[in-house]
């Protein structure tokens, strides 16, 4: 992988990028919206807390001094000081360390629910925002590869924040109070030394984790590309073992493994090189604190209580300071990943209803084609002026070759896509012009391979309308001829399908399949090479059940096997793009054009089948 040079640009990009992660990320604290104002209370107090946690921290070790003072023989009387003994100030020192921890925990109960509720939002968004993405972009975007996008940008959000409220404010926050005791207990020389040491720390600790945050991000695009090899790999397990291409598999994946190897190997080898030279600045610091005080107590200037209070601050700052490099790490990546995460937010929707869009009315369901164009890609049309009137209720066919845009023109009449040119209609309305909900509620699909939810029977078919009743999915059950079969099996609807219906056979896969549509009950019915796949018998059932739903609805049947059409009130001949012919079946025969062509080719392979 191309490794990005080290160079100030690279710095500012990645600055730009994380305060772009943290100005998204902020209305999750404090929402505007008055009805949320329960979630700014919640972050107020939860910083309250932690102020009050944190004043309690930095007097703990006082108490300490004094206890230890009181203790020492030649010590002052800590009694005279704060009206308590060795063993109250030892007690109150317990309790300050109790109370300290009380509070921090405290904190977590009050921001947790902020936390979660940012967390499930944004999950949600995201979940919701990829689903509104076009079908171009979903048909080149790899499914592991987008998962993983989502898992670790979802948790990025937790992270940065309970880490970026929670660890970097209230580090600085101790550190100002600590430095502050130091000035006014001790001198100037011992604050010169702890501001010494800390920026020293900071310094190196920024430095590393900026070099290791690339190792890492490296190591993240290798764990990507395995999962994406993984999931692909398992979703194609028939074809896997078609070929017997496991070994195959297997070493595409070790190869994808053995970069994410490497890399977590760089990673392991910078994460030791950064604890070792932080272990090596703050005891450095530590040390010359600790003898500067040691001075001090044996030239008289400073007790033993004020030694063990110096060594108890520089404690105090280690053991925060300890987890800078990780909290800074981790606050990168979570930065990184969320600016992945942010970069899908933000990518634009092809296919948009417009501003006010009313919903479509479907009066009778008349579907008409204006004289349309489309390619997938501008310098490839697929589709060449194509101009069609499908009157209501009636069954029209399209047919032609492969590639001659009859599946296109079911994308389109759908709206995966958006025409080029020309115009589609429904009853005079312009898909384009109406709502994408109440055009995909009017036209119900069955396709060539109907893939099911691994889930139940009952769950697939219900898919279809949610909220249905369970006579109504009976009864689509029992029209798509799949009643039967579903109750001979040994847990009848609550059978599992599994993972895109697999344990169902191809016509059992269709029967559930259209059940799912029945029970939607469109006016528009496309079925698009619905019964190709299937064996002559298979097909000849679930022909004459198509047939029968499609009676009252309008239908658009793009058929690869021209048997299956004879019936239809009209058929459309497709090539290159463009209507060749169209009439009845008769008519066209008779025409002895390219329908005839078709018809006389595949009645000629099935009689020498």
């Amino acid at each position: 992988m191309r490794r990005l040079p080290k160079t100030d640009a690279n710095l500012n990009d990645a600055q730009v990028q994380g305060w772009r992660v943290v100005r998204r990320v902020i209305p999750y604290l404090w929402p505007s919206d008055p009805a949320l104002s329960w979630v700014r209370w919640r972050v107020v107090i939860a910083l309250a807390v932690l102020v009050l946690a944190k004043v309690i921290a930095v007097t703990t070790p006082i108490f300490y001094k004094q206890a230890v003072d009181a203790l020492a023989p030649e010590g002052t009387d800590a009694a005279t000081v704060l009206g308590l003994g060795a063993v109250g100030l030892t007690i109150a020192y317990g309790m300050a360390r109790l109370m300290n921890v009380g509070f921090q925990q405290l904190r977590d109960v009050v921001f947790t629910k902020v936390g979660q509720r940012a967390l499930r939002q944004l999950a949600l968004e995201t979940f919701t925002h990829i689903h509104r993405l076009s079908m171009r972009y979903h048909i080149t975007r790899k499914t592991g590869g987008l998962s993983r996008i989502m898992e670790r940008g979802v948790k990025g959000v937790e992270f940065l924040l309970r880490f970026l409220l929670f660890s970097i404010g209230p580090l600085v926050l101790e550190l100002l109070m600590i430095a502050g005791v130091l000035f006014f207990l001790f001198d100037a020389s011992y604050l010169a030394v702890v501001v010494v040491t800390i920026a020293a720390y900071v310094w190196f600790t920024f430095k590393v984790t900026e070099w290791r945050v690339k190792i890492r991000k490296e190591m993240n695009d290798q764990d990507t590309d395995a999962n994406q090899k993984a999931i692909d790999s398992l979703l194609n397990f028939e074809t896997v073992k078609y070929f017997g291409a496991e070994r195959w598999e297997a070493d595409r994946y070790d190869a994808a493994m053995k970069n994410y190897e490497a890399a977590a190997i760089r990673t392991n080898y910078s994460l030791a090189f950064l604890n070792f030279g932080q272990s090596f600045l703050i005891t450095s610091g530590l040390v010359i604190v600790m003898v500067m005080a040691a001075l001090g107590v044996q030239d008289g200037s400073l007790t033993v209580g004020d030694f063990v209070m110096v060594n108890a601050y520089m404690i105090q700052i280690t053991m925060p300071l300890n987890f800078l490099g990780t909290v800074y790490r981790e606050i990168r990546q979570a930065l990184i990943d969320m600016g992945d995460m942010f970069d899908l937010l933000e990518q634009p929707a092809e296919v948009k209803d417009k501003p006010d869009a009313p919903a479509l009315r479907v009066d009778g369901g008349a579907v008409t084609l204006k004289d349309v164009t489309f390619g997938y890609d501008e310098e490839r049309p697929i589709l060449k002026g194509v101009s069609l009137d499908i009157p209501p209720g009636k069954t029209v066919a399209i047919v032609g070759s492969s590639g001659s845009g009859k599946s296109t023109i079911g994308r389109l009449l759908f709206r995966f896509y958006d025409v080029g040119s020309g115009a589609l209609l429904i009853d005079g309305q312009d898909v384009r012009d109406v709502t994408q909900e109440s055009l995909h509620a009017s036209i119900g699909v069955v396709p060539q391979d109907t893939v099911l939810f691994n889930d139940t029977i009952h769950y697939n078919i219900a898919y279809g309308r949610p909220g249905a009743s369970e006579d109504e999915i009976i009864a689509a059950a029992q029209a798509a001829k799949i009643h039967d079969f579903i109750t001979a099996l040994p847990n009848g609807y609550e059978t599992t399908v599994g993972e895109r219906g697999l344990k169902l056979s191809g016509g059992e896969k269709q029967r559930v399949g259209i059940a799912r549509t029945l029970l939607k009950n469109p006016p528009i019915l496309l079925l698009d090479e619905a019964t190709s796949a299937l064996d002559t018998e298979t097909e000849m059932e679930i022909q004459a059940e198509l047939n029968s739903i499609a009676e009252g609805r309008t239908t658009i049947t793009i058929a690869h096997r021209l048997s299956t059409i004879a019936d239809a009130d009209e058929i459309v001949v497709l090539e290159n793009g463009v209507i060749v012919e169209q009439g009845k079946h008769e008519d066209l025969l008779a025409k002895n054009g390219r329908y005839a062509h078709l018809w006389h080719r595949q009645a000629e392979e099935t009689v020498d089948a």
